[in-house]
């Protein structure tokens, strides 16, 4: 078996996938601070409840936050605290190669066109 055959290579690339996502970042990046509702989400993050919602039923199905109910209110939190040792890794690198990352022309046109990379 070669290793871009791996099954485990695919769940890794959906994985990559679901954090390049922008909306569903940013919601990663403000659960970071700790538990929050959708109204709260909406608010900081900018994006509509409704959008909100989509990319938290998306995050949870993949299993990178959970929620809670409380009463009326549906409480967010990221669920590992490997994802946030992510996230702060991601920062790091993201960091040290700023400039390499948004020379990277290659991920642009792909975007541009339309094609997911």
């Amino acid at each position: 078996m070669s290793v871009v055959t791996d099954p485990g290579l695919a769940v890794r690339a959906k994985f990559f996938r679901g954090l390049a996502d922008p909306s569903r970042l940013a919601l990663l990046l403000v659960l970071r601070a700790g538990e929050k509702t959708v109204s709260m989400l909406s608010e900081e993050t900018g994006l509509s409840q409704s959008n909100v919602s989509n990319h938290l039923a998306c995050l949870k199905d993949c299993g990178l936050v959970l929620n809670r109910q409380e009463w009326r209110h549906v409480h967010y939190r990221i669920a590992d605290e490997k994802i946030l040792s992510l996230l702060d890794v991601a920062d790091e690198v993201v960091s040290d190669n700023a400039q390499r990352i948004a020379d990277c022309v290659n991920y642009c046109a792909h975007e541009d066109r339309g094609v997911r990379g």
